[in-house]
Formats: C-alpha cells, sequence, structure tokens
C-alpha cells in the first residue's frame, strides 16, 4: 500500500469537513472550534479557519498524491515530512496538554470540546502525521532504492 493515498485520503476527507462547516454545517464544529465559534461564525473565522484551512488541506492531498505516485523530487519530500511532523506535533501536544489538565477549569473549553479533543480530534491529527511521515519515507526509499550506486 502506498501510504500517499492514505495521506490524500486523509487531507482530503478533513477539507471535504471544512468546507462543510464552512458552507454552515455543525456538527462535529463546536467540539472541534469551542462553542462560541461555532454558534458566532465571526467571518475572519469563516474565511482562514475554514475556507483557508480546506485550501491548505486540498494542497496537502495534491502533495501526498504526487508522494504515492512516486515523485522523486527532495523538496517533495522532505514537505511531506514537514506536514506530517507539524500534524504529529499538533496532535501530541495538544493531547498531552488536555491529559496534563493545563486547560482543566478553562471557560473557553468545555468538557466536551475536551472530551472529542482527547479521543477524536487529536487522534486523528496524529493519524494524519503518521500517513505523511510513512509516504515521505517509502518515497524518499523508493528514491534511494532505484539510485543506481
Amino acid at each position: 500500500m502506498r501510504w500517499g493515498w492514505v495521506a490524500a485520503g486523509w487531507a482530503a476527507a478533513f477539507a471535504v469537513l471544512h468546507v462543510f462547516w464552512a458552507l454552515g454545517g455543525s456538527v462535529g464544529l463546536a467540539s472541534s472550534a469551542g462553542d462560541r465559534l461555532a454558534a458566532e461564525r465571526p467571518g475572519w473565522f469563516v474565511a482562514g479557519g475554514l475556507w483557508g484551512v480546506a485550501a491548505l488541506l486540498l494542497i496537502a492531498a495534491g502533495l501526498a498524491v504526487a508522494l504515492a505516485r512516486g515523485r522523486r523530487r527532495r523538496l517533495l519530500v522532505l514537505a511531506g515530512a514537514a506536514i506530517g511532523l507539524l500534524l504529529l506535533l499538533r496532535g501530541l501536544g495538544i493531547e498531552m496538554l488536555l491529559l496534563a489538565g493545563a486547560y482543566a477549569g478553562n471557560a473557553a473549553m468545555s468538557d466536551a470540546q475536551r472530551h472529542w479533543s482527547l479521543v477524536l480530534w487529536n487522534p486523528w491529527f496524529l493519524l494524519g502525521g503518521m500517513a505523511f511521515l510513512l509516504a515521505a519515507r517509502s518515497t524518499a526509499r523508493s528514491t534511494t532504492d532505484t539510485t543506481p550506486a
């Protein structure tokens, strides 16, 4: 299996979810962004946090497809690895903060948002991070395997 396709699917699915939210869908938004942002939907949040993130995810999906197709450009592999690392750091960092109680009693984060961050959103970021890192690694390995000695 090519990990690039897994990473592309991950990014595309997350982009679709952001487009759904940007178009007015609400399922899961409060548990991701918080009750206030989900209810008020300020323009900056819809433009940058929903449409902007969806666009970045589609770019990442295109990069992952290129990795899946075995494009052996160093910059492409580095970009895939960087995306993977950022996603892993985001997932692990927030997970550790929540488990350590850093947001306990914080009025900005509801108990429901904390719960869904721990069991859904952070693991989702970890999955995406691993997919991108494995895609970059497998493409880099195929590059070294096909390079004449």
